[in-house]
Formats: C-alpha cells, sequence, structure tokens
C-alpha cells in the first residue's frame, strides 16, 4: 500500500474527487459518442463500422452492398433478366464490347422509379424480388430488413451507390492529433495519478496504467500510419478502446477507493 492513500484524506476533499471522476466519466462517455456521430457517417451508411474509421484515417473504395448481393446471386429466386437489369440500373448498361461505363450510371436515382421503364423499374424490380424479406413491414420475421430495409429511394440510396472515400486532409488529422494528444495525455496522467495513490494491489494498478499509456500511444501512432498502412486502423481502434475503457475503470477504482473508511492504524 502507498505510503500516502486517498482514503486517508479528509472527507471533504475525497467527495471532491468523486466529483471529479464523475466529471472526467462524463466528458469520456461524451468522446465516445462524438466520435460515433462524427465517423458512422463517412461511407454514407447507416451505423458505426469499421469501413468508417478505415475511410476517415486511410481512405477505401466502398462498393454497393446491392451490387455485390446481386453479384454473388443473392437473391437466388431472381431471374437472370432482371438481375441484369438491375445491374445494367447501378452500374450502367454495357457496351458492344461487353464493358460497363467507368463512371457508372449517372441517372441512378431518376431511372430508380422511371415510369419509361415500366416493369423493369428498379423500384418494381426491388418490389418483386427484395421487399418479402427487406421491407420494414417484415422486420418481425426477417431480421436483414433492420439492417438493409429497400423500402423506398431514401433506403435504397445507401446501398446502390460505391464510393471512393478519402481519408481526412493531413492538415486537419495534424490539428485533431495536437487537441487530442495533449488532453489525452495529460488526462491519462491525471488519472493514472490518482489510481496509483489509491490501495488497489501494485501489480495490478501498474499492470493498468502501462496497458492504458500504451494504447493511447498505439491510438496515436496508428493515426499517423493509418494514412499509409491500413493496419494502422487496427492500431486506432484496439489503442482507443483499451486506453479510453481502462480510464473509466480507473476513475470507478478511484470512486470506489475513495468512498471505503480508512484503515485504522494498529
Amino acid at each position: 500500500m502507498n505510503a500516502f492513500a486517498l482514503r486517508s484524506l479528509p472527507l471533504g476533499v475525497r467527495l471532491a474527487l468523486v466529483c471529479l471522476c464523475g466529471v472526467l466519466g462524463i466528458g469520456l462517455a461524451a468522446s465516445l459518442q462524438h466520435l460515433r456521430w462524427h465517423y458512422e457517417k463517412r461511407d454514407e451508411r447507416p451505423g458505426f463500422t469499421m469501413d468508417d474509421v478505415t475511410g476517415a484515417y486511410h481512405g477505401m473504395q466502398s462498393v454497393a452492398p446491392l451490387r455485390v448481393a446481386l453479384e454473388r446471386g443473392h437473391p437466388e429466386t431472381t431471374s437472370q433478366a432482371d438481375r441484369e437489369a438491375l445491374l445494367d440500373w447501378l452500374l450502367g448498361k454495357k457496351d458492344a464490347a461487353g464493358k460497363r461505363p467507368k463512371q457508372g450510371n449517372p441517372s441512378l436515382g431518376s431511372d430508380y422509379d422511371s415510369i419509361d421503364l415500366g416493369d423493369k423499374a428498379p423500384i418494381e424490380l426491388i418490389r418483386a424480388n427484395c421487399l418479402e424479406c427487406h421491407a420494414k413491414s417484415a422486420a418481425a420475421t426477417h431480421a436483414i430488413a433492420k439492417q438493409f430495409p429497400l423500402d423506398s429511394w431514401d433506403d435504397v440510396r445507401g446501398f446502390a451507390i460505391s464510393r471512393e472515400i478519402n481519408p481526412t486532409d493531413p492538415k486537419k488529422l495534424a490539428i485533431s492529433i495536437h487537441a487530442h494528444a495533449l488532453s489525452l495525455g495529460v488526462m491519462a496522467l491525471v488519472v493514472s495519478g490518482l489510481f496509483w495513490c489509491t490501495a488497489w494491489p501494485r501489480k495490478i494498478v501498474s499492470a493498468v496504467i502501462l496497458v492504458t499509456c500504451a494504447g493511447l500511444l498505439a491510438d496515436f501512432v496508428g493515426q499517423l500510419a493509418a494514412r499509409d498502412y491500413v493496419a494502422g486502423v487496427w492500431f486506432i481502434m484496439a489503442g482507443g478502446a483499451a486506453a479510453n475503457g481502462l480510464m473509466g475503470l480507473m476513475l470507478l477504482a478511484v470512486v470506489v477507493d475513495v468512498i471505503r473508511p480508512a484503515r485504522k492504524e494498529a
């Protein structure tokens, strides 16, 4: 046990530390939610995924999920003619040499419910081939409808467009790292210092502090490296999760320690 322990402080100071830990905990939670909101639309598709982080730091080409499904033969009951019609809509019609235009179909949105296409309009083909499982009303029996609803153009658009996602501008990344590395570094120092002054076992305390600081370093090294090496994204995710998760755990451990009564000397 430390010669100096948080539990030995006056009651008012201990209550102040509980309040401080609460403030830092709220800040951590808000920071994580902000990151989710900031990055979840990076690939212009619902939900926060690894693709959002990869696109932000490394860049990526995102192939339309609807195209992927059609090219792998899903749904199996779709006729070849309907499948080709949907692919023509997504990618543009093939020329005499059997090649599709590089820019895809520039009329993707307007062709979706085009009256001129009649029964071969994408809206009709999707209604006939996909909505049995992908309609929002089918969510109770088909879970896939919650993740990939295809009822309207607003739903379909996110799954019909292939995108090239560019990484964050280096200057903006430098500003972000400048702000967050300094603030998170100081926060980790404060939280680690408080945790060190608790009565928890020294080996556990040392290990947690080490992993927290190593995770924080991995996070920022990953941000710098991810532009050239996609593996850097894993450093960001793993390092950030470890650092933020353990800082939250340390704050909780500090609160538990300071609200316990100090041991009476023999």
